[in-house]
């Protein structure tokens, strides 16, 4: 009996829908699935309740559910996996993007690992391209002192992946993660609406002691970029500049931000003259403004410093240091 909970936000994605959910259908272990739809205009709603929505037979002859919860507008993704997360009675929820396929046994890798690790907010699964999987898309984020979020598995070869590691934060695009702790950290904050979220949310887990890992072994194929369109554009730029100074606010204590203040002022720099090089200059300045506004809007959400998560706090900042290193190799 699976104790994982299956929440795919989806926006448009009807052409990815069959092939993703269909994944799910012949895995191991078998689990319910939660669609959240992001008010989509593409057929997905009716699509998916035409052949999916309600009870369906897995490969092994068992029985889930499939519950689609149909929303008026794009609330983006952070909301929507909210919504799935609160209905969610399991103990475990694997958080799936639309334009993904698991490998039969990945649900039973991830359940594995977490069970294992009773520290562990969440688990990443290895993504790998869906136009060729022996490349790697995704294997986990990692933070620098310098306020920028890497994965350093990139266009490297799956092959290369055969061990646990662990990393700052799992991107939810393909990661199960423990209930409960949401209750006590709290959700995917809705200001983000979309990118960093994740990394938001990893590192909110960190100070207060949690860990996230990669687990190799399960392996999810990703198309990408299949909501937000291509890997630079200015809707993605925005978004990702004004979440970036909104997460340091939020997530670190005062004096952790001055003391990183210098490398966190150069990397605003470096980016910015990167994205002025490829036309999206204004793009990025107008994203750091935006991340202004939200530090004045979220200023209630910001993590209260306490003293028994200083030591997560130091070993995180010793990992931020040594990851903007890592960036640079």
């Amino acid at each position: 009996m699976s104790k994982t909970t299956v929440v795919i936000p989806n926006y448009n994605g009807m052409k990815y829908l069959k092939d993703c959910i269909e994944s799910l259908l012949v895995q191991t272990l078998p689990s319910d699935i939660i669609i959240i739809d992001n008010a989509s205009t593409d057929g997905s709603i009716d699509y998916i309740k035409e052949n999916y929505e309600g009870e369906l037979i897995c490969k092994d002859g068992s029985k889930i559910s499939c519950k689609l919860v149909s929303l008026s507008s794009n609330t983006g993704f952070s909301n929507a996996v909210n919504k799935g997360i609160e209905l969610a009675s399991t103990e475990y929820i694997f958080l799936l993007n639309n334009d993904t396929v698991c490998r039969n046994d990945c649900i039973e890798k991830l359940e594995n690992a977490i069970d294992h690790k009773k520290k562990a907010f969440s688990v990443q699964a290895l993504m790998v391209s869906l136009n060729n999987p022996y490349i790697v898309d995704d294997s986990g984020d990692y933070y620098s002192a310098m306020g920028w979020a890497f994965t350093d598995g990139k266009d490297k070869p799956a092959s290369y992946f055969s061990d646990r590691k662990s990393i700052t934060s799992s991107c939810a695009g393909a990661a199960i993660y423990r209930k409960s702790v949401f209750d006590k950290i709290g959700g995917f904050d809705v200001l983000h609406f979309c990118y960093l979220e994740d990394v938001d949310i990893g590192i909110r887990a960190r100070v207060y002691g949690y860990i996230n890992f990669l687990e190799p072994a399960a392996v999810v194929l990703h198309a990408g970029s299949a909501t937000s369109g291509s890997r630079y554009n200015e809707f993605k730029q925005k978004l990702t500049a004004g979440n970036n100074l909104y997460l340091i606010y939020k997530n670190f204590p005062f004096l952790q931000i001055v003391l990183n203040l210098p490398l966190i002022l150069a990397g605003i720099v470096i980016k910015g003259v990167f994205f002025a090089r490829k036309g999206l200059g204004r793009a990025y300045m107008q994203g750091l403004m935006q991340g202004i506004s939200k530090i004045h809007k979220g200023s209630d959400k910001k993590v209260r410093f306490q003293r028994k998560n200083l030591k997560s706090l130091a070993i995180l900042q010793i990992e931020m240091w040594i990851n903007t290193i890592k960036r640079f190799i």
